[in-house]
Protein backbone atom coordinates (compact mmCIF):
# COMPACT_ATOMS: atom_id res chain seq x y z
CA UNK A 1 0.00 0.00 0.00
CA UNK A 2 2.86 2.48 0.75
CA UNK A 3 3.03 2.60 -3.05
CA UNK A 4 0.06 4.44 -3.46
CA UNK A 5 0.51 6.50 -0.77
CA UNK A 6 2.89 8.32 1.34
CA UNK A 7 0.71 7.80 4.54
CA UNK A 8 1.54 6.50 7.78
CA UNK A 9 0.02 3.17 8.49
CA UNK A 10 -2.45 5.31 11.78
CA UNK A 11 -3.22 7.57 9.16
CA UNK A 12 -4.18 4.76 6.46
CA UNK A 13 -6.34 3.13 9.40
CA UNK A 14 -7.69 6.31 9.24
CA UNK A 15 -8.70 7.39 6.30
CA UNK A 16 -10.14 3.98 5.77
CA UNK A 17 -11.95 4.35 8.81
CA UNK A 18 -13.44 7.45 7.40
CA UNK A 19 -14.00 6.35 3.90
CA UNK A 20 -16.25 3.16 4.97
CA UNK A 21 -18.09 5.30 7.57
CA UNK A 22 -18.48 9.10 6.88
CA UNK A 23 -19.53 11.19 8.27
CA UNK A 24 -18.16 9.82 11.04
CA UNK A 25 -16.78 11.02 14.47
CA UNK A 26 -13.26 10.78 15.81
CA UNK A 27 -14.30 9.54 18.92
CA UNK A 28 -16.25 6.41 16.73
CA UNK A 29 -12.95 5.89 14.78
CA UNK A 30 -11.30 5.12 18.30
CA UNK A 31 -13.55 3.02 18.88
CA UNK A 32 -13.66 1.04 15.41
CA UNK A 33 -10.16 1.23 15.35
CA UNK A 34 -8.73 0.07 18.43
CA UNK A 35 -6.35 3.19 17.70
CA UNK A 36 -6.79 5.73 21.18
CA UNK A 37 -8.10 9.25 20.38
CA UNK A 38 -4.62 10.89 20.59
CA UNK A 39 -3.46 9.03 17.59
CA UNK A 40 -6.33 9.63 15.66
CA UNK A 41 -6.26 13.02 16.68
CA UNK A 42 -3.14 12.76 15.18
CA UNK A 43 -3.64 11.20 11.80
CA UNK A 44 -6.46 13.33 11.64
CA UNK A 45 -4.28 16.65 11.35
CA UNK A 46 -2.32 14.51 8.79
CA UNK A 47 -4.97 13.68 7.02
CA UNK A 48 -6.61 16.65 6.64
CA UNK A 49 -2.76 19.20 6.03
CA UNK A 50 -2.46 16.47 3.39
CA UNK A 51 -5.76 17.55 1.95
CA UNK A 52 -7.55 14.17 2.15
CA UNK A 53 -10.82 14.80 4.40
CA UNK A 54 -13.12 17.80 5.09
CA UNK A 55 -13.89 18.42 8.71
CA UNK A 56 -16.88 20.03 10.05
CA UNK A 57 -18.12 20.68 13.67
CA UNK A 58 -21.12 18.83 15.41
CA UNK A 59 -23.99 21.04 15.43
CA UNK A 60 -24.90 20.06 19.15
CA UNK A 61 -21.47 19.91 20.24
CA UNK A 62 -18.99 21.63 19.07
CA UNK A 63 -15.92 20.27 20.16
CA UNK A 64 -16.66 17.34 18.58
CA UNK A 65 -15.43 16.85 14.49
CA UNK A 66 -17.79 15.09 12.04
CA UNK A 67 -15.20 13.74 9.38
CA UNK A 68 -15.48 12.78 5.69
CA UNK A 69 -13.40 12.02 2.36
CA UNK A 70 -13.30 14.77 0.14
CA UNK A 71 -12.49 14.34 -3.61
CA UNK A 72 -9.21 13.50 -3.14
CA UNK A 73 -9.29 11.34 -0.27
CA UNK A 74 -12.40 9.27 -1.77
CA UNK A 75 -9.88 8.99 -5.14
CA UNK A 76 -7.14 7.84 -2.77
CA UNK A 77 -9.65 5.61 -0.46
CA UNK A 78 -11.13 3.82 -3.97
CA UNK A 79 -7.52 3.05 -4.79
CA UNK A 80 -6.11 1.53 -1.35
CA UNK A 81 -9.60 -0.41 -1.23
CA UNK A 82 -8.78 -2.37 -4.38
CA UNK A 83 -5.36 -3.01 -3.79
CA UNK A 84 -6.42 -4.62 -0.35
CA UNK A 85 -9.40 -6.38 -1.99
CA UNK A 86 -6.98 -7.96 -4.44
CA UNK A 87 -4.37 -8.99 -1.63
CA UNK A 88 -6.67 -10.13 0.49
CA UNK A 89 -8.45 -12.49 -2.56
CA UNK A 90 -4.57 -13.58 -3.39
CA UNK A 91 -3.99 -14.72 0.07
CA UNK A 92 -7.36 -15.71 0.86
CA UNK A 93 -6.77 -18.25 -2.51
CA UNK A 94 -4.96 -20.65 -0.55
CA UNK A 95 -7.91 -21.77 1.49
CA UNK A 96 -10.95 -23.25 0.90
CA UNK A 97 -14.66 -21.50 1.74
CA UNK A 98 -14.75 -23.58 4.61
CA UNK A 99 -11.09 -22.76 5.96
CA UNK A 100 -11.33 -19.24 5.17
CA UNK A 101 -14.99 -19.30 7.59
CA UNK A 102 -12.79 -21.21 10.35
CA UNK A 103 -9.90 -18.60 9.70
CA UNK A 104 -11.57 -15.44 10.35
CA UNK A 105 -13.90 -16.83 13.03
CA UNK A 106 -10.78 -18.31 14.65
CA UNK A 107 -9.37 -14.95 14.61
CA UNK A 108 -12.51 -13.29 15.82
CA UNK A 109 -12.37 -15.52 19.28
CA UNK A 110 -8.58 -14.53 19.41
CA UNK A 111 -9.52 -11.01 18.82
CA UNK A 112 -12.02 -10.74 21.63
CA UNK A 113 -10.24 -12.36 24.04
CA UNK A 114 -7.22 -10.52 24.00
CA UNK A 115 -9.73 -7.03 24.05
CA UNK A 116 -11.47 -8.84 27.74
CA UNK A 117 -7.84 -10.46 28.77
CA UNK A 118 -6.54 -6.74 28.10
CA UNK A 119 -9.08 -4.74 29.74
CA UNK A 120 -9.04 -7.49 32.84
CA UNK A 121 -5.13 -6.34 33.01
CA UNK A 122 -6.29 -2.31 33.06
CA UNK A 123 -8.95 -2.90 35.99
CA UNK A 124 -6.59 -4.98 37.86
CA UNK A 125 -3.97 -2.37 37.74
CA UNK A 126 -6.55 0.39 38.57
CA UNK A 127 -8.49 -1.48 41.72
CA UNK A 128 -4.58 -1.65 43.14
CA UNK A 129 -4.50 1.97 43.14
CA UNK A 130 -1.76 2.30 39.53
CA UNK A 131 -2.73 5.02 37.34
CA UNK A 132 -3.25 3.03 34.02
CA UNK A 133 -1.93 4.75 30.67
CA UNK A 134 -4.84 6.19 28.56
CA UNK A 135 -4.76 3.48 25.78
CA UNK A 136 -5.75 0.99 28.63
CA UNK A 137 -8.64 3.02 29.91
CA UNK A 138 -9.52 3.31 26.49
CA UNK A 139 -9.20 -0.50 26.21
CA UNK A 140 -11.55 -0.90 29.01
CA UNK A 141 -13.99 1.89 27.58
CA UNK A 142 -13.81 0.18 24.44
CA UNK A 143 -14.32 -3.52 25.64
CA UNK A 144 -17.67 -2.11 27.81
CA UNK A 145 -18.96 -0.24 24.93
CA UNK A 146 -18.71 -3.25 22.96
CA UNK A 147 -19.69 -6.49 25.49
CA UNK A 148 -22.86 -6.46 27.61
CA UNK A 149 -21.40 -8.65 29.74
CA UNK A 150 -18.93 -7.98 32.83
CA UNK A 151 -15.20 -7.71 31.89
CA UNK A 152 -14.43 -8.43 35.69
Amino acid sequence: MRELCDLEPREMRVLLNIGSYMPIKSADIAYQSRIDSYNVSRAVKALDKKGLIDIRRDEKSKNIKILALNDQGKALYQQLTTAMELRSKELESVLTADETSAFYNTLSKIEDKVEQLLAKQALTKIARGEDAPGDQKELIRWYKKGRSGDVG
